[in-house]
Formats: structure tokens, sequence, C-alpha cells
């Protein structure tokens, strides 16, 4: 059985997550497994999800799943190094709120540094938009922030269905649009 996702509301997703200790400690693989587990579910559910971070089933922990079409990995105690000037605004979405969406601004670069599943460092420099804005969502998770408080302005939190009733007019109030369709070979 897969974990439940926690829903906007639930008090565990406001947690600042621990570092994690030791790669290598049962305990925390198991956590690993159960959190790529809720990546790839909800992915078959609802057809999109690129990432999902550790408290949003419960674990508060700093580590995130990732999935950009090469395959589901984690990053382990992620640290933005680096964010460009430069910044852009987008309908944002989250799998705590999947029939919501909410405008915020992100910046268009940043630069990581993490462990991968095997406990060596790594670091990403300058990643394009798509990367940059999905992993400061989930890397804002891991700190108890939500893409709700990050909202531009009071009308910048809409239902999924309105958006999908009419995205042009949408779609004109942001700089990106995230492109995930219900083809997950496009996420």
């Amino acid at each position: 059985m897969t974990d439940r996702i926690l829903p906007l509301g639930d008090p565990r997703l406001r947690i600042v997550c621990e570092q994690v200790k030791d790669v290598g400690d049962r305990t925390f693989q198991a956590e690993n497994r159960r959190l790529k587990a809720a990546l790839n579910a909800f992915r078959s559910e609802w057809g999109f999800g690129r990432g999902i971070a550790a408290p949003q089933i419960g674990i508060p922990k700093r580590f995130v799943s990732i999935n950009l079409g090469e395959g589901t990995h984690s990053l382990i105690n992620p640290e933005i190094k680096w964010r460009s000037s430069e910044t852009f605004t987008l309908w944002d979405d989250c799998m705590c709120f999947p029939d919501l969406l909410v405008r915020v601004r992100r910046n268009l670069s940043v630069s990581i540094s993490y462990l991968d599943e095997q406990g060596e460092p790594k670091a990403w420099e300058h990643l394009g938009q798509a990367e940059s804005e999905l992993l400061q969502h989930e890397l804002d998770h891991l700190d108890g922030v939500l893409a709700t408080d990050l909202a531009l302005d009071a009308r910048s939190l809409i239902y999924r269905t309105a958006f999908e009733a009419d995205p042009a007019a949408f779609q004109c109030q942001v700089d990106y649009v995230i492109q995930q369709g219900r083809d997950r070979s496009a996420m």
C-alpha cells in the first residue's frame, strides 16, 4: 500500500525538516522507497507529478524524490546554493492540493547541492527554468512552506477546473506555464 499524500491543512506540512544523518540507515532507506513509491503512484493516478518532498507523506526529513522522465531518484539534504536575480511567474500546483493552482514568483535559475542515494555529494549548476521551479517548490516543502503561502495576491488561487475551462485566460497572467498534460512521458 502506498502512503497517502497529506492534504493542505495538515500540520505536518508546516514542520521544518531535519537533515538525513545516514543514507545507509535502514529506516531512511525504507522511507526513501516509500517516497519514491508515492511519487510513482501519484503519477499513475493523476497523470502528472515531477517531484515530491518527504514531509508530503509525513516524513520530517530533508529529502525529495523527482522524476524528470529518466526514472525516479532522490536528492538527500538538498540545498539551494545560488539563485538568479531574474524571476518569472507561473501557476504552480501541488500534490497536497491537486485541485488548486497558485500563481507564484520563482527564480529563473538555481544551483543546488545534495547527496545522492549512495551518499555521494553532487551539485547541479544553473539549472533550466523547469527544473529550477520544481526544485524551489520541493525544497520549500522541507522548510514548511507551501505554494499557497507564496500567492502573489488574492486572485492568485484558483481551482484547476477553472483553469482547464479557459486556459488562455489564465496563461496570459503568467510568464511560464508548466508543460505536463496528462501524458506522463512529457513530464
